[in-house]
């Protein structure tokens, strides 16, 4: 019935859909298995992509070939870039995207992807000999062969739903829970733990009083995540509002919190520290008078309402009555209640860099499973999951992203070397080189690593490069022209910066922080003629590597001091345990995580500099 399939992907998530779409593309032969075909690429929780360092991810995403870039662009109701106030390693686009649009588009294109091909059932096992996954177990028995298995689980292992005090098993609202797979894994060697996410309640949007709540638009002039131009820019969005709790309702909640699973122990896994439930909120937080609440719309032609923000497990009863106590939801209708869900999830320091597991050759994880949050995050995984199974069983060298060169290689390499015990988030606070990993540059940074492995293609490439080669000439030009004082004085003293009294290159006066080229553009019309022949992105990349330049030169200073560090590569099968030398727990966890070079090892939680020290001259002889 079943031919042997070089990759098996088990969950369709955003996880799933990159691992599949990737190692198909780069010809592999996939099988996406699912419980639902009517369900892939769900968005389970808010209906948007991206924000602050999330929207770094999915432009890396896209950079290197990956589609969920793409798939939020054919789907968004409103594009923000936040935090432009700020410099541009701040800068991050984020979409609101149509739930029911997004599903469909990232279905359509894995119909579209030679090489993939489907089954809906629930997965129950894998199959495993000589240390070696050999393919997976169906529900009803079947046994379906293959080289590579990629588990993205999600929330669906063992899951539990918790609404007040009622529970029952599910991986969603609706949706069985997986069982099976946990138990196996166990027994094989590997060691598991429990997560807990949320979700809030989904309301009538007919039933709101927007004319209480803060309007929040779009951008005036919308992007786009993908730096492929196959999408038409947005020229309608829909508004997004901004509304706040009170006493009131939090004294409502209050009532509800002795039949809380969260606070009566019937929830033990830990759930997202950054992403906290409403009673969460008011629990840390008793001094605050008021929370922020973003009602978010689900669609363009849906009446659903995301309530951000109002995330809880309370009685229903609880939830609706305090709800209705929201400035603007006096009168709110509920289509379903917030729930809690609790899972399974493996410590992800069992895995190697390139998400293979250590315990069974050619069986990978990625998503929730490793005890990450967020569809960004889990993309991101599924992309280099599917990636490396391709190229492992191509018998081709893997695919590891360093910390210098994107958020997806800090991100794996947080995983990997200090693990997480609750739901783990990317911050650009976790990039120390977050000033080169900005969102504007991730196709420079990326899309010829893309290309090398297969994955994207010429035209990618081709955008990248004439990209490269437009903005590289135009800083070479504004080296060169030279404005007289009479030409740009008057321009000066009206952004209040200091004029000049000889002439400057335009680079040096890009340099102050006053000026940017839109302002020396609408002060001399031959200059705005000379710029037309340029795209935006070029214009924006060609200021900030003009502006930031000592700064960037420094982080790659740094960089290079690391990369030292990464070439150092320690044999897979040292023995740490026979290196007395070494601290008790730094043998310990180099041990357990077996890092691959010395600058792996040197950010291991609980390896100290004498022990990298001790390493270094061991590895030396």
């Amino acid at each position: 019935m079943f031919q042997k399939y070089d990759v098996i992907v088990v969950g369709a998530g955003h996880a799933g859909c990159e691992a599949a779409h990737a190692a198909a593309k780069m010809g592999s032969k996939v099988l996406l298995c699912t419980m639902n075909m009517n369900t892939i690429a769900q968005m389970s929780c808010n209906p948007a992509m991206g924000g602050v360092a999330k929207g770094q991810i999915v432009r890396e995403i896209d950079a290197l070939g990956g589609m969920s870039g793409i798939i939020s662009d054919r789907s968004m109701i409103q594009f923000r870039m936040l935090n432009r106030s700020k410099g541009p390693a701040m800068w991050s686009p984020r979409t609101q995207n149509d739930r029911m649009r997004f599903a469909e588009e990232w279905r359509m294109a894995l119909e579209h992807t030679p090489n993939v091909d489907f089954w809906q059932e629930m997965i129950t096992g894998i199959l495993v000999k000589d240390g070696k996954v050999r393919g997976v177990r169906t529900g009803i028995g079947i046994e379906i062969e293959a080289n590579a298995v990629v588990l993205t689980n999600g929330t669906f292992l063992n899951g539990i739903i918790h609404i007040g005090e009622k529970q029952f098993g599910g991986g969603r609202t609706g949706e069985a829970a997986a069982k099976g797979i946990t138990e196996q894994l166990v027994q094989l060697g590997f060691e598991a733990g429990r997560m807990k996410t949320g979700t809030p309640p989904r309301v009538d949007g007919r039933s709101l009083d927007y004319s209480k709540m803060e309007e929040q638009l779009g951008d005036e002039n919308p992007e786009k995540f993908s730096y492929l131009d196959i999408t038409e820019p947005l020229k309608n969005q829909k508004s997004c509002w901004i509304t706040y709790t009170n006493k009131e309702v939090h004294q409502t909640l209050e009532t509800g919190f002795d039949r809380s699973p969260m606070f009566n122990g019937r929830i033990q896994g830990l759930g997202p520290r950054y992403c906290p439930s409403i009673e969460d909120k008011i629990n840390r937080f008793a001094e605050r008078e008021r929370h922020q609440i973003f009602v978010e719309p689900e669609g363009w032609n849906t009446v659903e309402i995301y309530v951000n923000g109002f995330s809880t497990s309370l009685p229903e009863e609880v939830q609706y009555k305090a709800l209705r106590q929201i400035p603007g939801f006096e009168n709110a209708k509920m289509f379903r209640p917030g729930y809690a869900i609790e899972y399974d999830f493996f410590p992800p320091t069992q895995l190697h860099l390139t998400l293979e597991t250590q315990l069974i050759e050619n069986l990978y994880f990625a998503g929730q499973i490793n005890g990450t949050t967020g569809y960004e995050e889990a993309a991101s995984q599924g992309l280099i999951a599917g990636i490396n199974a391709s190229l492992k069983i191509q018998e081709k060298d893997p695919f590891l992203l360093q910390r210098s060169d994107a958020y997806i290689g800090v991100l794996i390499d947080d995983l990997i070397n200090k693990g997480t015990e609750e739901p783990y988030r990317m911050f650009t606070s976790r990039a120390e080189f977050r000033l080169l990993l900005r969102q504007d540059n991730a196709d420079l940074r990326l899309t010829d690593k893309g290309y090398q492995i297969g994955l994207a293609d010429e035209v990618r490439m081709n955008a990248m490069q004439d990209k490269k080669s437009k903005t590289s000439h135009l800083i070479n030009d504004l080296k060169q022209k030279k404005w007289t004082p009479d030409e740009v004085n008057p321009t000066l003293e009206a952004l209040g910066t200091a004029t000049i009294q000889e002439k400057t290159t335009i680079e040096k006066l890009l340099k102050r922080p006053q000026i940017g080229i839109q302002e020396l553009k609408t002060s001399n019309k031959d200059f705005d003629h000379y710029l037309s022949k340029y795209s935006k992105e070029v214009l924006e990349q060609a200021e900030i590597q003009i502006k930031y330049q000592s700064y960037l030169e420094k982080e790659q200073q740094m960089v290079q001091k690391l990369s030292n560090m990464e070439n150092f590569r320690i044999p897979h099968k040292f023995d740490y345990l026979a290196l007395s030398a070494l601290s008790a727990e730094g043998r310990q966890k180099l041990n357990k995580i077996r890092p691959e070079t010395l600058g792996q090892a040197s950010r291991i939680s609980g390896v100290s500099p004498a022990d990298l020290s001790i390493l270094t001259v061991y590895l030396g002889k």
